[in-house]
């Protein structure tokens, strides 16, 4: 069984420091490694520095900003692999990361395994960072910067939806789900990953924000569950919908020190309380039409 792994960039100089830990990994697990690159040239250093790497060139279509899910797409129409694994750029895979998320594919015959993104360095999210509630060996959602999967299943779903500028990952793994396909969590399958600066993140928020609200306009049976499984997409946008009360009751803001309190353990609380506050604010941006 041939594994591939894909990644995709637009112009992330951090794509060097993933295909050096890439090439450190245990050999004889991979058999390619596909990158799809819409940087127009401006990381030929990186590409000439790894002449082992599948190498392809996107042009970024006319009209369209964001071609993650047409990047993934094509990463996966040019591997070779029956498995293909998705990182990150900029992510670095622990140790044994790879056979041990695609040890249950392998071993036990699943088809989609997935694993947790941990902090890199000081970040605004110190912990190890999941998508859905993790309480058991399944997953009700999974992100590409750690999953791999059967060539099947993806075909199952006809791949990544490209009309997703952010969140494309959810919509393909809920699709997954949809279809029967159930998503193996590896908690000891880690990659590590720099966040980036609070600027970066926030804008990252607003666009996952946008996202979410397109989410759950394209899978509404969905929205009954976002409380328990990302209650950030729900509970924010109604927080901020409210602020109006504010004008009769001085006391509404003060229900952030409850989120406040929650996130005391991590590196920068108050960081984290904007980040989800702009998250909210790209839900209701595309709620009303705001966003591009």
């Amino acid at each position: 069984m041939k594994v591939s792994l894909v990644i995709v960039s637009k112009d992330e100089p951090g794509l060097a420091d993933t295909l050096d830990a890439v090439e450190r990994l245990t050999p004889g697990l991979l058999d390619e490694v596909v990158v799809v690159d819409a940087s127009r040239g401006r990381l030929d250093r990186v590409h000439l520095a790894h002449p082992w790497v599948e190498w392809h060139d996107y042009e970024q279509p006319e009209g369209v900003s964001v071609t993650i899910a047409h990047q993934r797409n094509i990463g996966v129409a040019c591997a070779r692999g029956d498995v293909v694994v998705f990182t990150d750029s900029g992510c670095i895979p622990r140790e044994h990361w790879l056979s041990r998320l695609l040890g249950p594919i392998f071993d036990e015959g699943e088809s989609v395994t997935c694993g947790p993104a941990q902090a890199r360095g000081r970040n605004i999210y110190s912990g190890t960072y999941s998508w859905g509630r993790v309480s058991g060996p399944y997953v009700s959602a999974a992100a590409t910067i750690n999953l791999a999967f059967r060539r099947e299943a993806f075909d199952a779903v006809d791949g990544f939806d490209e009309s997703f500028a952010a969140g494309e990952d959810i919509d393909f793994t809920w699709r997954l789900n949809d279809a029967g396909f159930r998503l193996r969590w590896v908690e000891d399958a880690v990659v590590e990953h720099e966040w980036g600066n609070a600027r970066r993140q926030m804008r990252r928020s607003f666009a996952y924000g946008v996202g979410w609200a397109r989410l759950f306009r394209k899978h509404p049976q969905r929205l009954k569950l976002a409380f328990r499984d990302n209650p950030v997409a729900v509970v924010y946008p109604l927080f901020l919908l409210g602020t109006p009360l504010t004008i009769k009751y001085r006391a509404y803001p003060l229900l952030l020190l409850v989120p406040l309190w929650r996130a005391r353990h991590e590196a920068a609380p108050l960081l984290v309380l904007l980040d989800h506050l702009v998250l909210g604010a790209g839900v209701l941006a595309e709620v009303v039409g705001l966003s591009k």
